[in-house]
């Protein structure tokens, strides 16, 4: 059966992109660690330079207990708890939404947790058993303060990790898709209270893989939308009024193709479990209508992680070739990249210090890796009988011209193969003979994306 999976992630690689592509697909980018820097310089350089990348789109992670008055109390204050002004929280929020309208960037929020001890049924930590109906008044304050600003939201980042959402198991049996289903409906009932009923709502922001803490991404979503294990809709479950599906399929290191054993995991390799799934949820009436998937945080670690990070020009590589996948699956309306730069390393151990993200584009300390210059432009080459070319130019405004170079093995110097014409959104394709050890990459005005090797498909 993996055989066959394996299979069939391969195959979608070999589909022609402008047959299948979505033609209205965008990327969002997260930059965690500057947009919420307390530097004004920082998150000004980092959103020109996210802007000057060709990134339209933001995804933004609206903390409740950011935002929240004393949100390490156990008692509830005495405030409108509907009313933003009664919120004291919101000025870092401001800042980055204000930074994104001045240079034209849109920006999807995902309203999550952690949440104030006040918000949890138990009120000992943050993120256990969370109030449904004071997700709701929250998210209607969320809505009044920048329902103006914006038109798409998600719902809570990874609810199917402990880290997020709390307990994920009862008595060895998923729990944590009924919670989340509690919170989905109500942050709904929120926006609508607000005036933005209208607004786009994504649902899952799943986390890619499960194990005896994490339930897998296939299984929360048929505990979410009240169905069985064979996608049978249990009696009395209404059906969900949800405008996408968000997912974050990272891999493991063994790349962009990887296929688990899991049949309920879903990472960039294997988007096809999540479309069949949505589809399957579809007839048995649990959505209202057809569910897109937005996968709104993907990225590749990187060295100098140690036990999942992959050479710099092989992160370059994998990161592209992910987009690649992305783009040819019709049912994908947004890719992402998640980080700008990498998670600061901790103190202690390897496995302690390198214990975040090292899927930067930039090292922690800012120096350029070799994904930067390949997120700009990225390249993707296909072995076969013929080596098949494909790229994008990310900051194009239209129709543009790059020129695709390679260097033979064992030589320094870099011939120009081709030039080629992309369409109106950048992209273009385009063939040519295999040669064992090339490497290939693109020029486009001042701008040289990285060396980049033929994979088998």
């Amino acid at each position: 059966m993996r055989c066959l999976l394996v299979a069939a992630a391969l195959a979608s690689l070999i589909l022609p992109s402008t047959a299948s592509a979505k033609r209205s697909q965008f990327t969002l980018f997260q930059a965690t660690r500057e947009l919420r820097s307390a530097d004004p310089a920082v998150r000004s350089q980092a959103l020109d330079e996210i802007q000057a990348l060709g990134v339209r789109w933001l995804r933004v992670n609206l903390y409740w207990q950011d935002v929240a008055p004393a949100p390490g109390a156990a008692t509830v204050p005495d405030f409108d708890e509907t009313d933003p002004a009664a919120y004291p929280g919101w000025a870092l929020y401001d800042r980055i939404l204000a930074g994104a309208r001045e240079r034209g960037l849109r920006v999807l929020v995902s309203v999550t947790g952690p949440v104030p001890r006040w918000a949890t049924r138990s009120r000992k930590d943050r993120v256990t058993r969370p109030s449904p109906k004071r997700f709701e008044r929250f998210v209607t304050a969320a809505g009044r303060r920048y329902g103006a600003q914006v038109d798409y939201w998600s719902v809570w980042n990874e609810p199917n990790h402990p880290d997020f959402l709390a307990p994920q198991y009862r008595k060895r049996r998923a729990y944590s898709p009924r919670l989340y289903r509690q919170l989905f409906r109500a942050a709904r009932k929120g926006l609508e209270r607000s005036g933005n009923g209208r607004d786009r709502v994504l649902m899952g922001e799943t986390a890619p893989r499960g194990n005896s803490n994490v339930v897998a991404p296939l299984e929360f979503l048929r505990g979410s939308l009240c169905l069985s294990s064979n996608y049978r809709k249990r009696r009395g479950c209404g059906r969900l009024d949800v405008d996408g599906w968000a997912h974050h399929p990272y891999t493991t290191s063994k790349g962009p193709w990887y296929v688990s054993d899991n049949r309920d995991d879903v990472t960039i390799g294997s988007l096809s479990r999540l479309t069949r799934a949505l589809d399957k949820a579809r007839r048995a009436r649990a959505v209202r209508k057809r569910v897109d998937v937005y996968l709104t945080e993907f990225g590749v670690q990187s060295e100098p992680d140690p036990f999942s990070g992959v050479s710099e020009q092989r992160q370059a590589e994998y990161r592209s070739i992910g987009e690649l996948i992305a783009y040819r699956n019709p049912r994908v309306r947004a890719f992402s990249q998640y980080l700008m730069r990498d998670d600061l390393p901790r103190p202690g151990r390897a496995y302690l210090r390198y214990g975040g993200f090292e899927s930067g584009l930039r090292h922690s300390g800012g120096e350029a890796k070799r994904a930067y210059d390949g997120f700009r432009l990225p390249l993707v080459a296909e072995r076969g009988k013929r080596t098949r070319l494909w790229g994008l130019v990310r900051p194009a405004d239209g129709r543009t011209t790059v020129r695709i170079e390679y260097r033979n093995r064992g030589s320094s110097r870099w011939r120009t193969l081709k030039r080629d014409r992309t369409d109106a959104r950048g992209y273009w394709a385009t063939r040519t003979s295999y040669r064992s050890g090339r490497q290939y990459r693109v020029r486009w005005g001042e701008f040289t994306g990285p060396a980049t090797r033929a994979y088998r498909r």
